[in-house]
């Protein structure tokens, strides 16, 4: 399951919410209500004050526009920004600053077709000293995970070495690629998978697909991982886009559900999601159930976030930003939305620092509807 292409050194380092106002998969265009539902309590962690219920969201610029099927982020240490283009297979660097934009290069053996080609990014947690971006990506026999190094010094255009594959054999599809990476406090890398269309994979934990994997910055399974020497971290997925952790290192994942409800899920270790088995909230004892749920329409979901007790979760075919405060590994009040169809899709979200966030919007990618200066980099300060 696992390949590595060489060897380099390591870098190591329920509240229950129902919502009846709903999410979807990537393939929809539509659009629903922006709130509305019923909740279900449960006992609370004492220990874990919850932010509070209403929050509020402020676009302060528009950093960049003209950006070409955005898809991945990954802020830099200098305070500026890689992004990757799905459909160019490029890594363009931004400034966050002045916008100004800098192809850094393109990654060789992408594929881009559907809902395919350069996804996720994500920075080595030894970026300081050994410069290396990973990369997940579509090819043309599967979905899998590269690194390169980046060399701001060098010409525009030429700064991404060659890709080394680290890991390889994700199955890829038309639809369902997943493809958000990040790397956890532990100095492991998690992969969010989809299960390609063919929901069998998703419960299969002999399968890469459908699932979050965990794997070393070399491509091996994780020490520690709850299937012994698999990659497999939990499964039963159907197409995990976002990932995120809170300040106790508790791993949340986003997931498109197919006809009725997209999730936000808490994510237990060999924990089984439940698809195809069930979609959003059941009562199936083997399953997990998500923390948070919504129609197809209103979400979509891809990237997270994790600000100060919230969860920030933007929505493609849903076209706005949800807000879900927490306790513990619990919603402790019912999701909020913002930016209701001011932007568009909404693909990409990530910390930039203190009370702000950083926002990719997804109109080129094919189901969107480009307005004059699509696709967009904006800051945002939230509460």
């Amino acid at each position: 399951m696992t390949v590595r292409s060489r060897t380099v050194p390591a870098v190591l380092a329920a509240t229950t919410l129902l919502l009846a106002a709903g999410c979807s998969s990537d393939g929809g265009d539509g659009r629903g209500s922006p709130s509305g539902g019923t909740v279900t309590a449960t006992a609370q962690s004492p220990s874990e004050s919850a932010p509070p219920a209403k929050g509020s969201v402020k676009v302060l610029r528009t950093v960049a526009e003209g950006l070409k099927s955005p898809w991945g982020l990954a802020p830099l240490p200098d305070g500026n920004l890689l992004v990757s283009s799905r459909d160019d297979a490029t890594i363009t660097r931004i400034d966050a600053k002045t916008g100004k934009k800098t192809v850094a290069g393109r990654i060789s053996g992408v594929e881009p077709a559907g809902e395919g080609g350069l996804l996720g990014i994500a920075l080595s947690p030894g970026f300081a000293s050994d410069h290396m971006v990973y990369a997940y990506f579509t090819s043309a026999s599967d979905n899998r995970v590269v690194r390169v190094r980046y060399d701001e010094k060098r010409a525009p255009g030429d700064q991404l070495g060659a890709p080394d594959t680290v890991f390889k054999g994700i199955p890829k599809g038309h639809i369902h690629n997943g493809g958000r990476i990040a790397f956890g406090s532990d100095g492991m890398l998690y992969v969010g998978t989809g299960e390609s269309g063919d929901s069998g994979l998703a419960p299969d934990k002999k399968s890469l697909g459908g699932k979050i994997l965990r794997i070393t910055p070399e491509g091996e399974p994780a020490p520690g991982n709850p299937l012994g020497r698999s990659p497999v971290y939990s499964y039963g997925h159907r197409n995990v886009q976002g990932l995120a952790w809170d300040r106790q290192q508790r791993l949340f994942a986003s997931e498109f559900g197919q006809d009725t409800w997209d999730e936000l899920n808490a994510i237990k270790p060999g924990g089984d999601y439940g698809w195809p088995g069930t979609e959003g909230k059941g009562t199936d004892a083997r399953f997990q159930n998500p923390l948070a749920q919504w129609h197809t329409d209103d979400a979509s979901p891809s990237g997270i976030a994790y600000v100060d007790g919230v969860i920030w979760m933007v929505g493609l075919r849903g076209e706005r930003l949800w807000r879900v405060p927490l306790r513990s590994t619990s919603a402790s009040a019912p999701p909020q939305a913002f930016l209701d169809g001011e932007y568009g899709r909404l693909r990409t979200v990530a910390p930039a620092g203190q009370d702000r966030l950083w926002l990719l919007t997804s109109n080129t990618d094919g189901r969107g509807d480009p307005k004059k200066g699509d696709d967009r980099l904006l800051e945002l300060r939230v509460r």
